[in-house]
């Protein structure tokens, strides 16, 4: 029998996380899910073509800071798709399958912090002495330090240009200088590093062959990573009065600097492969320090988003569902369909690019996954590029290697200590 998938998605509980897990649920529950249909722009990769096989099951790991919060996400997951298969079974031509899957399906719970490098440890920890492999790495959690509203900053941007300020909003004042316990940048531990860490510790699960396919680390970036918020010279973000925007734009690097040497590097065993994904904008609580849920601008920033998703922005996904199609998708498609990292782009002479497929030419730029929706709040997912690629690609490099000498530092720390 085929050993079933075990996905861990931090920050499951609420969200953006729990639309992922809801999807993925939905999606799994068919022997034919939607969400693992290749893209019309993809191109088959055949020197990579291993497919995952049928297994119908899955264990799901929901990490996250507050475990009766986890507890109780994890009911509504249970309800929701028991709801969910309910209808399947509604329908003449049902065969079953959803209630197999909905047998060999298991939720686990675990506690993870992210500013606290030693609970990253321990949830390493604690999930590879109970799981010999892990398939699925969904990097979701983080943290936003906004502080309040510029409000003439607001106005400016609405008046100039509306769908921006809802799209990419220049006007949300963050907290400079915050640390954690560990004495790292908050936002940088919380978004990036605390993630990093966790995948480090949990590599010798995500190598193991026991689950054949190559296993996937999924990045979460945002429509707001942009080059010109980061600086090199502050890499932890402790003096940016952009530091959400910067550590974004550090996570599409470090997540295609990462994917490039899986794909370069010949594999010991099998690849762990690393992608980025951004939600679109989606409405969460995130912001929820800047408006009282629920209240009156949450309710006007709730209906200019569906103002913008109606005049076909693309990148208003709205609801968590919707928000998650980009992270299902690239855990569930054949990895052989996403082996490139470039936008395809047609020829201006002829139409068809020399000596490739399809009619694109694969000039490299590294993309972001995106999740997307029609006017009519269809998910649909898309690509958007990492910025200033070339620029910064031997900077990412760098970035990778602070970063493992960063993580090698708590490995003896720890070790000194135990």
């Amino acid at each position: 029998m085929a050993a079933f998938p075990v996905v861990v998605v931090t920050g499951a509980n609420a969200g953006v996380g729990f639309g992922i897990c809801q999807r993925l649920l939905f999606q799994l529950c068919t022997s034919t899910p939607r969400d693992s249909e290749p893209e019309p722009w993809s191109t088959r990769d055949n020197d990579l073509a291993l497919e995952p096989p049928t297994a119908n099951g899955l264990t799901l790991i929901m990490a996250c800071r507050s475990i009766k919060k986890a507890e109780a996400a994890r009911d509504d997951l249970y309800h929701l798709l028991d709801g969910h298969i309910k209808t399947l079974r509604a329908h003449a031509e049902y065969d079953g399958y959803a209630d197999d899957f909905r047998h060999n399906l298991t939720i686990e719970v675990e506690h993870l912090d992210l500013a606290e490098i030693s609970s990253v440890f321990d949830f390493a920890a604690r999930v590879s002495k109970r799981h010999s492999y892990i398939s699925h790495l969904i990097l979701n959690a983080g943290i936003a330090p906004f502080a309040h509203i510029k409000w003439l900053v607001a106005i400016r941007q609405v008046l100039h240009n509306l769908f921006e300020a809802i799209t990419r909003p220049a006007f949300y004042a963050q907290t400079v200088g915050e640390l954690t316990d560990d004495g790292l940048g908050f936002t940088f531990q919380c978004n990036y590093f605390g993630h990093y860490v966790l995948f480090r510790a949990l590599e010798p699960q995500l190598h193991n062959t026991t689950y054949a396919p190559d296993s996937r680390v999924i990045w979460s970036s945002s429509l707001g990573a942009l080059p010109q918020h980061y600086n090199k010279g502050d890499w932890q973000h402790v003096k940016n009065e952009y530091s959400y925007e910067a550590v974004k734009y550090q996570i599409d690097l470090a997540g295609t600097a990462l994917d490039l040497h899986a794909l370069r590097d010949p594999p010991v065993d099998k690849r762990v492969r690393h992608f980025v994904s951004q939600p679109g904008v989606a409405h969460t609580k995130i912001s929820g320090n800047l408006v009282a849920v629920g209240g009156l601008l949450d309710t006007l920033k709730l209906c200019l988003f569906y103002v913008g998703r109606f005049f076909n922005t693309r990148h208003h996904s709205i609801s968590s569902m919707n928000a998650a199609i980009a992270t299902v998708h690239l855990s569930l498609v054949a990895l052989s369909f996403v082996t490139f990292s470039t936008i395809p782009t047609k020829s201006k002479s002829n139409g068809s690019a020399n000596g490739s497929a399809n009619g694109h030419s694969q000039t490299f730029k590294p993309v972001r996954f995106g999740s997307e929706t029609d006017r009519w709040g269809n998910a649909e997912v898309g690509l958007t590029p990492v910025c200033d690629w070339e620029e910064n690609k031997e900077y990412a490099e760098e970035l990778l290697v602070k970063s493992s000498d960063l993580y090698d530092s708590f490995v003896r720390a720890r070790q000194k200590s135990a």
